[in-house]
């Protein structure tokens, strides 16, 4: 007898959405939070961008959820009056070695089904944009913002219409196979000592970057089906003032990442960011110092920004599973037919564009443990 069907492990956008489509297709669901509230991690950590799927490698599944998640995201939003908008992008050459650069991401872009994106004229870069610094650009305009607390709590609120139950303060701590196929699930609740246990038939591992170090809790899972995490840190900065530009500012990636970017919260407040630190441990701190490493950076495409503008905001962390200087990883949902264990389903690496694609990466799930049967 199971206590639940399905026991979603970490409630950021990603479990949330796994836990509703889980909920609304039948089945009996607990979501397993083990901060004091849902969305407190990665998922309240980031640039809140809407990404339009233009970076990943043709046939990743990066490329298809992203594309597939965009435009589930989008009609999501409207139909449940979450706050987004649909602001555009430009992707941003400021020098000429740059410039043929755009014609590789351009025809990737085509290449994943973005064949919305597309060169954008000079004279038409200087009316648009005056303060912009760029001698080309792309322009992605399904590329948007959305407030990501209110889309998580909509996820939520749909999942506990169907049933599930969220509990919160509740850790993983080891499970067991049972004969059954099934699974008994230790939890610590709170400050308590004494752990709580539950059985349930499948457990879908959304933890984030704790999404590795609950697996080797999971008995019966190989050591060789876990990847080593890679926490790599972004730093945020924020302007005081407002920006002048009415769409998001990405300059041509750099190794390691997608450049210091500016985009644009919904009450049109610049941000700056992310830079890449790779770090041992977690950790949220800004120094102050730190941001001016940006204004250099920043000041390629707007050389107009003016000293002490910059403000420190936030910090985020990815839960990268590849190192610095390694191609980057794709994301993994690794179900049974993966690692031979009957109801685990694993997800690792759920990086940028984790939030664009959590709708999509929800379909996958489900329809992973519906195959399995």
């Amino acid at each position: 007898m199971h206590d639940f069907e399905c026991v979603v492990i970490g409630a950021g956008v990603v479990g949330l959405a796994v836990a509703r489509a889980l909920a609304q297709a039948g089945h009996a669901v607990l979501i397993a939070e083990a901060a004091a509230r849902h969305g407190s991690g990665v998922s309240s950590r980031n640039s809140e961008v809407i990404h339009a799927g233009i970076y990943y490698p043709q046939g990743s599944l990066k490329a298809r959820l992203c594309l597939r998640g965009r435009e589930l995201l989008y009609s999501y939003c409207e139909a449940h009056g979450v706050a987004h908008r649909q602001l555009g992008k430009w992707i941003v050459a400021t020098d000429p070695a740059q410039v043929g650069e755009l014609d590789a991401i351009m025809a990737a872009a085509h290449g994943n089904g973005a064949t919305e994106v597309a060169p954008l004229a000079l004279a038409g870069i200087r009316a648009a944009e005056p303060a912009l610094r760029a001698m080309a650009a792309l322009a992605s305009p399904r590329t948007g913002i959305v407030d990501s607390r209110s889309l998580m709590l909509a996820l939520l609120g749909d999942a506990e219409d169907a049933g599930a139950v969220l509990a919160l303060r509740s850790r993983f701590i080891a499970s067991t196979p049972q004969a059954d196929d099934g699974h008994a699930i230790r939890f610590a609740i709170g400050d308590d000592s004494d752990k709580h246990r539950l059985r349930c038939r499948w457990i879908l591992n959304c933890a984030g970057l704790d999404a590795p170090a609950v697996a080797t809790g999971i008995d019966g899972l190989a050591a060789g089906a876990i990847p080593q995490v890679r926490y790599a840190k972004g730093h945020y900065f924020s302007l005081a003032g407002r920006a002048p530009f009415s769409r998001l500012i990405y300059p041509v990636p750099e190794p390691g990442g997608l450049g210091v970017h500016l985009t644009l919260d919904l009450g049109g407040q610049a941000r700056f960011g992310p830079d890449v630190e790779w770090v041992e441990t977690p950790t949220y701190d800004v120094p102050t110092a730190r941001g001016d490493r940006f204004y250099p950076v920043i000041r390629r495409y707007w050389p107009q920004l003016a000293d002490g503008a910059l403000q420190a905001a936030y910090a985020g962390v990815r839960p990268k599973i590849s190192g610095p200087g390694e191609s980057a990883a794709d994301f993994r949902i690794d179900g049974p037919a993966e690692h031979g264990l009957a109801g685990v389903v694993n997800l690792f690496g759920i990086e940028s564009p984790g939030l664009t694609a959590s709708l999509a990466l929800a379909e996958t799930v489900l329809a992973t443990i519906q195959h399995a049967g």
